[in-house]
Order: structure tokens, then sequence, then C-alpha cells
């Protein structure tokens, strides 16, 4: 773990060998611990500190870049000289884009906890002691993960932009099954923050174990279109994967779900619900993001959806100067604005329907409507009168988020979630009660 002064005077010394027409440097580093643990007993506890340093060269437009995780001064020297032979053999690229000079960017405060970045195994081995304990009562079978730690990234370049930013982490993830030949329940929770504060392990193991004793002697329903209520952390993991696409240069080329036919992009127009607000903001309290995208672009509070108006997309720096708008960083956080409804409220607001707890092996079907298949996981419910009636057996599902988020019919308040396809940054989702989501077919995993 790097501070943002001895980070920038390697950055500066890197800077200080290279003799390429341009160069970029960026400095990644951090150290965690984690402690996995399977069949209700802990199994390796391990300890990561690492360090890796980025050159890119330009000549013109030619570029190369080399690495090391090693920082004497011989192999930074070393480092640099590579990127360089490997700029000057490198075809061209018309896309290439000058470096940017010195940049403003915000200060994010809330990132970092001294406490979750050194805490040792002594806190993650009690964070898995609650799951562990309550499966062996129950005769269930728990595996997980714990980790903690900190990490920081500083980038600078030839031209004087510079930048640093560290932010600390804490992660916990669980899994509870039924034992062999007793009814194939499986329960999933988990938990995630900047602090450690925010990682409850007694919260995560409750959860976990209810849904595995709920989710045993599941039965079968046809698959077909439902109402289903689906918690945060399965929201996120179709939301996400949506905004992945909501791309500028791909919307203009007809790529995405977001061109307009004839030509040109959606921008402006009302595309979601009404309920629907998606935004970044690197200084939300609970899930901060970096300050800056990986080209070293300022991140700033910004919206993407307001009111169901897509009001931006992301927009490359090359297309931005192609097309004569302004360029738009991918976010280095994703937060959707909630309601008031609890998830317990919309189950006893539904006539029938399905409860999803989360969703795994995400496919995209079709990128000009974010088609996407999956199937679900580690607890799925039918709800019949307003209460849970049965587990049933897992469905595979073919459905657009796009069309997900126009058939919301509650909204729950936001929570941080952990989800299948994070995109490395930080993640704020209500769970959703939708019209008219499409099962295609069952599967007989657990």
């Amino acid at each position: 773990m790097l501070s943002q002064e001895d980070a920038k005077r390697i950055i500066e010394k890197a800077l200080s060998y290279a003799s390429a027409e341009g160069t970029e440097v960026s400095l990644n580093g951090g150290s965690s611990g984690d402690t996995r643990f399977a069949v209700n007993t802990v199994t390796t506890s391990g300890y990561r500190d690492q360090v890796t340093l980025t050159v890119t060269s330009y000549y013109g437009m030619r570029s190369g870049n080399s690495t090391t995780d090693t920082l004497t001064d011989d192999s930074i020297a070393r480092t640099v000289k590579a990127a360089e032979a490997i700029a000057r053999l490198s075809p061209e690229d018309p896309e290439t884009m000058p470096l940017l000079g010195p940049q403003t960017y915000i200060p994010v405060t809330n990132a970092w906890d001294d406490a979750t970045a050194n805490a040792g195994p002594e806190w993650r081995s009690k964070i898995a002691s609650a799951v562990l304990a309550g499966a062996q009562s129950k005769n269930l079978v728990a595996a997980g993960f714990v980790q903690n730690g900190g990490g920081f990234q500083a980038i600078g370049n030839s031209k004087g932009m510079y930048g640093y930013f560290r932010a600390s982490n804490a992660n916990y993830s669980t899994t509870v099954r039924t034992v062999i030949g007793t009814g194939g329940g499986s329960g999933w929770a988990a938990a995630e923050g900047n602090t450690i504060v925010e990682v409850d392990g007694a919260t995560v193991a409750t959860r976990a174990i209810q849904k595995a004793e709920g989710s045993a002697n599941a039965v079968a329903i046809e698959p077909g279109k439902y109402t289903v209520i689906l918690e945060p952390v399965a929201v996120a993991d179709l939301v996400t994967f949506m905004m992945f696409f909501a791309n500028t240069r791909a919307a203009d080329e007809g790529r995405s779900f977001l061109s307009k036919k004839g030509g040109g992009n959606r921008k402006g127009e009302k595309f979601f619900g009404d309920q629907v607000s998606l935004y970044t903001d690197p200084n939300d309290r609970i899930a901060p993001g970096a300050p800056f995208s990986g080209d070293g672009q300022p991140a700033r509070k910004m919206d993407f959806v307001r009111n169901g108006v897509v009001t931006n997309m992301f927009t490359g720096r090359y297309w931005a100067k192609k097309t004569n708008v302004e360029p738009t960083p991918f976010p280095t956080n994703l937060i959707m604005e909630g309601g008031k409804t609890s998830v317990d409220e919309m189950i006893a607001s539904t006539e029938r329907g399905i409860l999803v707890t989360r969703f795994w092996y995400i496919r995209l079907v079709d990128p000009q409507t974010v088609l996407l298949t999956g199937l679900t996981r580690d607890g799925t419910f039918l709800i019949e009168k307003g209460k849970i009636k049965s587990a049933i057996k897992n469905f595979r599902f073919n459905e657009s988020p796009v069309i997900m988020l126009n058939n919301i019919a509650a909204m729950s308040p936001t929570a941080r979630v952990t989800g299948s396809n994070g995109g490395g940054f930080s993640v704020m989702m209500p769970g959703l009660k939708v019209d008219n989501f499409t099962f295609t077919s069952l599967s007989d995993a657990v």
C-alpha cells in the first residue's frame, strides 16, 4: 500500500526515464486478507500484498505498454524502455487521442477506513463463525469467503496529469445447503462495504440459513410470464449488464439498444418507466467510487437516466471528438434510486408470483434489445395470496432489463449489493416487483 507521496515519486521516476513523445504511467496496488470455508470448516487463510506499474509509450499514433511488479530503479527503467520498443514496432491506431493535461479531481473522503484495511484473520473468523455454528446446529452445510483490505490507484503522464485514490473494502458471501438426500435446498447471502461495520456476519448467516431451509423440497411449476419480486442483488445482476451497452458509439453505429432507427442515438428520449433513475456519484456515502476513470478523465455526479429519460451515455474521447460532443467516462459507481416498499410488503401485495433471490450464469442473447438469459439460484419461491407458498425449482429466464424497467409495480429502498456481474465498481440497487417477467424452461440445478 503506497501513500500518495510515494506513488507520485515512483510515477515521476518512470517519467524521468522516458524518451517517447508521450508517456502514461499507472500504479495500482494494495493488500488484502481472506478466509475461505467449506463443509462447515475453515479451509484457507491468505494474505496478498501487491503492486503493479504499467507504462504506455506513444510515438504519434503508435503505442505500446509494458508492466512490472518490481519497483526497483532498474526494473522501472527496463519497463519504460520495453514499452517504447513495443510502441515503435506497433501499427498506427487512427483513434489514438492526445494525452490529457492536468486535471481537477473531486476529493473522495469516505472510501477509506483504517480499521477495515488492517483487520486481520480474527475479524474474518468472527464473521464466518455465525454461519458455521448455525449450519452445524441445523444439519446444513456452509461454504463462503470473507475478504478485507485496502488498495490504491495512481495515474500520471508526461503532460502533467496526476491522480491518486485509495479505498478500503470488506465483503462476505456464503452459500448454505441441505445435506445430500434432504431436499436439495440452497441459500445465499452477502454483504459488502468500504468499512467492516457494514458487514454483519450474523445477519448474513441468518439470511442464508433461512433461504436454505426454505428452499428444500422444491416443486416444479410451469415456465411462463409471471409477476416477480427481484431482491436487490438480482436487480443489480441485470441492470449493471445493461449499462455496459449504454455506449454512444455503439448506439450511433446501430449496435445498441439505444440506437435510433435511421441513425443516431436515443439520448433525451423517454425509454424507461417514470420510477427509473440511474446515476453515478463518486462521493456517495455508502458506495463511493474513484474520482477518475481509467484514462484519467474526472468522474463526477451525473445522471444516466432520470425519471425514465436517457440523459447521458458513455462516450469515449475519440468518438466525442468525432461527433462534437462532450466525452463521458464510464462510471466508477452505479446507483439506482429506490422506493419505499419493502420486499415483505411486495410479497404481501402479490396474488400470485415468484420471489427470486439472485441470478447466475447470465449471458447476452441480443445486444440491440439487451435480451439476457440465465438461471435463478439459491432460493426461488412461489407466492400465492400474499404469502410464500413453497420453494420451486429453478428457472431459465429470457428477459431484457429494458423491458423489466418498463414493468415496475413497486420498488424497495436501495441497498449496496455484491452481484454476479459486478463491473469492478460499487453498486446500489433496490428490490423490484415487476410484471410479465419471462421464464422459458425449468432447471434441475439447485
